[in-house]
């Protein structure tokens, strides 16, 4: 699952990195090391633009970095109560089940990531780790995003964009700390991931074991438990005596 995880580089960063354009206009949060449910995060989309009259140009699709809010609210939802609930979506079923089909085949996304936590079950507690690349590159978790109508008292109603994370089963080193992970899309799924005229993304709900084979995983402070801390320091190693130390998982990338 993915229930925290970081997100520190500003959108103009992000655009250059998966060749879009920052269109956040003004309202990207900043750097955070300790992202949790209803925050606002930003996400990746790539949608056909309007031309001047306002007509959808079909011809042409343009990639941008956006502001949503983490924590799925379906268009047809009668508030927001769910939506922290609402922060994961398995990819098994994102396809069928009512509350993501219409996002899964419609409404796709990325939401970047220098990493994500997870925590090990343990006795008494659990231990949290922080998974990122190796490379220093950024994730790029698959996601869905929807649109719900607020009322508003000045323009009768105002549009919240929220998202979810696509999760799948744990793989590899991975599953010496938790059964399950965010999809993560290599960079040559991310076009047909984001493609606005793709409606079964079916074919690309498999882990890519190379994107996992990549991936450091390292024992982290507690600290992170708690949303009030928020800082480089919680992505730092900690010690662990060797009772602590998640058995290794033989893993091979064939």
């Amino acid at each position: 699952m993915c229930g925290r995880y970081a997100s520190t580089k500003d959108p103009a960063l992000l655009a250059a990195e998966f060749d879009a354009v920052d269109a956040t206009e003004g309202e990207a949060p900043g750097p955070d090391y300790n992202i949790a449910p209803t925050k606002n995060v930003l996400a990746v989309v790539e949608r056909h633009p309007r031309d001047a009259s306002g007509e959808v140009d079909e011809s042409t699709t343009e990639r941008s970095v956006r502001v949503m809010r983490w924590g799925l609210v379906p268009h047809w939802a009668k508030d927001m109560s769910g939506a922290a609930k609402m922060i994961n979506a398995r990819s098994e079923s994102v396809v069928t089940k009512p509350s993501y089909r219409d996002s899964a085949a419609k409404r796709r996304c990325i939401l970047p990531a220098d990493g994500w936590y997870e925590w090990q079950p343990g006795e008494g507690r659990k231990q949290p780790f922080f998974i990122n690349p190796d490379d220093g590159s950024s994730l790029a978790m698959a996601g869905i995003w929807s649109v719900w109508w607020q009322p508003d008292e000045e323009s009768g109603r105002k549009a919240v964009v929220t998202c979810a994370v696509l999760t799948t089963d744990a793989v590899g080193e991975m599953t010496s700390v938790h059964h399950r992970m965010p999809l993560l899309l290599p960079r040559s799924r991310w076009g047909s991931w984001l493609d606005p005229d793709l409606v079964d993304p079916s074919s690309l709900l498999d882990s890519d074991l190379g994107v996992v084979g990549a991936l450091e995983l390292r024992p982290v402070s507690m600290a992170v438990n708690s949303v009030r801390n928020n800082g480089p320091e919680l992505m730092d190693p900690v010690s662990l005596t060797a009772a602590e130390v998640p058995e290794p998982t033989l893993f091979e990338l064939s």
